[in-house]
């Protein structure tokens, strides 16, 4: 017995041991929810859904919807009336919440990950109460909001602290690092925006999403180790895996969402002028351009190669000419269909162009420094962060930006 309790301490478990631990508070959590469901529903059809007022004023998104929010909150209605009456003060809670959020993390960094899975979703489920409690006892105050608020950070980063620990001679600490990076910024452009008198609130990949997604993938990635792979030591957890390259991609695209918001209630866009392409439209044409021109480009170089007989130094150099021609002419004339002088246009063109070539060699020069990051991927990468930042932005806003003016005057601008 006391063998057995040791090895559950140091983690020394077999396959099934593995699996038990992993699904037994997994069992619990599934019984007590989907029992709560099914009384709920019931509870809907006779006096309709619950409506949890803080639910109301928080919105939901498109991976939690209201209807899941207010059963949530319904369902832990018995566990908040325990930590209700028990008198603690919400800043015990907050604590609590993140005395078990950095555990999660230490948990997860040993190999741990149902330990960790757990204190993670638990930390989150107190964080959810932390505020309540201060509200329904009328103690909320700014100095328990920026306790909560950095506890939480603490909180996110622990876990993926973690995660990066575990991960750090494997690929997965890369899209670690990217939730990191988004787990971050998504809270950042909300507080900078309510530093500028802006309610920034929108995203599908806000705090309750994170932890649900991250928690429930890592509490319950090692029963699928421990059935696939039982002999591993150091085990992928690969429903882990998949819960963090969700976070990652979705916190960041929230992140960005967010940004533009806040961009765009800060500086509205100008109005709509009749002839001027939507941006959608703009990128898509602008992307068709740069694809016929780099198609012009290589199959110039290869006719002047094989049959030309230039070198193929030369007929690169002439190939990029024709090529920038051919983009400059279709962007002109389809994408931004521009009437402003060619010669100072030409060159504003030429500029953008030439510090592109530069950024492109420079970035994927910079990212050939990583020999286990193939030369090819590092390509697209770089062309894809230089096109959008900088090629497509300044061809539409530098390059062919024809004043208002000019756009109204066009005889067929409608």
């Amino acid at each position: 017995m006391l063998d057995t309790l040791a090895a559950w301490i140091m983690g020394d478990l077999s396959p099934s041991a593995r699996i038990w631990t992993a699904l037994a508070p997994a069992l619990f959590a599934c019984a007590y929810f989907i029992l709560g469901l099914l009384l709920f529903l019931v509870r809907c059809a006779i006096k309709g859904v619950p409506q949890d007022e803080e639910t109301l004023k928080r919105g939901s998104t498109i991976l939690v919807g209201m209807f899941l929010r207010h059963y949530f909150f319904w369902v832990i209605q018995p566990l908040w009336k325990v930590v209700y009456h028990s008198g603690l003060p919400a800043n015990a809670l907050s604590m609590l919440s993140g005395l078990l959020g950095v555990s999660s993390g230490v948990a997860v960094a040993a190999g741990r990950f149902t330990l960790g899975g757990w204190l993670f979703l638990s930390a989150g489920i107190l964080d959810v109460m932390d505020g309540r409690v201060a509200r329904v006892r009328k103690q909320a105050n700014p100095a328990g909001a920026a306790l909560d608020s950095v506890l939480d950070r603490y909180v996110d980063s622990a876990m993926l602290m973690g995660l990066a620990w575990y991960y750090r001679d494997n690929w997965v600490l890369l899209p670690v690092l990217v939730a990191f990076l988004g787990t971050s910024l998504v809270p950042y452009v909300r507080a900078r925006g309510e530093g500028l008198g802006i309610n920034i609130r929108g995203g599908a990949m806000q705090r309750l999403e994170r932890v649900l997604f991250l928690g429930v993938g890592v509490a319950l990635s090692p029963i699928f180790e421990a059935i696939w792979f039982p002999e591993q030591k150091h085990p992928m957890h690969w429903l882990a895996v998949v819960g963090l390259v969700f976070v990652a991609i979705m916190s960041n695209v929230t992140a960005a969402s967010r940004f533009r918001a806040l961009v765009n209630a800060l500086a509205p866009p100008p109005p709509r002028v009749p002839g001027k392409r939507s941006g959608f439209t703009v990128f898509g044409l602008n992307a068709l351009a740069g694809a016929i021109a780099t198609a012009v480009d290589f199959m110039a170089v290869l006719a002047m190669v094989e049959w030309g007989g230039l070198s193929p130094a030369i007929a690169t150099a002439l190939g990029c000419v024709l090529g920038g021609v051919v983009n400059y002419s279709i962007n002109r004339i389809v994408t931004f269909r521009s009437h402003s002088a060619v010669a100072p246009q030409l060159a504003r063109y030429t500029l953008v162009s030439a510090t592109s070539a530069l950024l492109n060699a420079g970035g994927v020069a910079l990212l050939t420094l990583h020999p286990q990051l193939a030369y090819t991927l590092g390509w697209w990468l770089a062309r894809g962060a230089v096109y959008f930042a900088w090629n497509l932005p300044l061809q539409r806003d530098y390059v062919f930006n024809d004043p208002p003016e000019a756009l109204m005057e066009r005889p067929h601008a409608a």
